[in-house]
C-alpha cells in the first residue's frame, strides 16, 4: 500500500484542485454498459458474476492515477499505488448490507477464489464492517440488483472524500443483449468529464472481450 503525496508546486492539476475543492463539486455518470459477452463468459466459465464484476471495475479503477488520487489518514494528498475494492454483501435473512474488502492481485483467479471467500465468511454477519481492519486503499463498490436506474447520486457532506464510488444495478434484458446500469461518482477536484468518460469506455471494452 504505497502512497505518493502530490507536490502542489509541480502538480499540473493544482488550479483545478483548489478551485473545486472550494466549491465541494462532485459529479455522477450514469451509462448502460452492454455486458452480453461478460455475462456468458462467466456462465460457460461456471463464475459468479458479482466476482468477476469486481475484478474488471478494480482494473479499470486502478489504470489511471485520477482515479487513485486521494487523503491518507494523516490529512496529505496523494495517490496510492493501487486501490482495493470495499464491495457490498447482502445479508437476506436481515435485509442488511455489509462492506467488506479483498486484496488485489493481478491472478484473476486467485482473486475470485479470495473474493469468494471473503463473501461467505461475512454475508450473515449483520455487521457493517465485519473484516477488519478496513485498508486506507480502498474505493467503494456497490449493486443494487434488485432495481435498474437511469441515474443514481449520492449525497456526501465529507469534501476531502476524493475516490470514485461506483454503483451498479439490475440486469436490463434488450433485444438479444443484456445492460448493466452503472454509475460512477467523482470529486471536480480530481476527476473531470474526460475521466468519467474513460471509465465507462474502458469498463466497456473490457467487458466486450473478457478472455482477455
Amino acid at each position: 500500500m504505497n502512497f505518493n503525496p502530490i507536490d502542489f508546486n509541480t502538480w499540473k492539476r493544482t488550479e483545478t484542485f483548489h478551485h473545486y475543492m472550494n466549491q465541494n463539486t462532485y459529479f455522477s455518470l450514469t451509462n448502460e454498459i452492454d455486458i452480453h459477452a461478460l455475462y456468458q463468459f462467466t456462465k460457460q466459465k461456471g463464475y459468479r458474476f458479482y466476482p468477476v464484476f469486481i475484478f474488471l471495475i478494480t482494473k479499470v479503477i486502478n489504470s489511471h492515477v485520477n482515479f487513485r488520487t486521494g487523503y491518507n489518514s494523516h490529512g496529505e494528498l496523494g495517490y496510492w499505488d493501487t486501490l482495493e475494492p470495499l464491495y457490498t454483501i447482502f445479508d437476506q435473512a436481515s435485509e442488511s448490507f455489509s462492506a467488506i474488502s479483498t486484496p488485489v492481485v493481478s491472478d484473476f483467479q486467485t482473486f475470485y477464489d479470495a473474493c469468494i471467500s471473503d463473501i461467505e465468511i461475512y454475508q450473515a454477519s449483520a455487521k457493517l464492517f465485519p473484516k477488519m481492519p478496513v485498508p486506507e486503499n480502498v474505493f467503494s463498490l456497490s449493486m443494487i440488483p434488485w432495481t435498474a436506474f437511469t441515474g443514481f447520486n449520492l449525497n456526501i457532506t465529507n469534501s476531502r472524500y476524493l475516490l470514485p464510488i461506483v454503483t451498479a444495478g439490475k440486469f436490463i434484458h434488450k433485444d438479444d443483449s443484456i445492460f448493466l446500469p452503472l454509475s460512477l461518482q467523482v470529486h471536480h477536484s480530481v476527476c473531470d468529464g474526460y475521466h468519467a468518460g474513460l471509465f465507462m469506455n474502458t469498463v466497456q471494452e473490457l467487458a466486450s472481450h473478457p478472455g482477455d
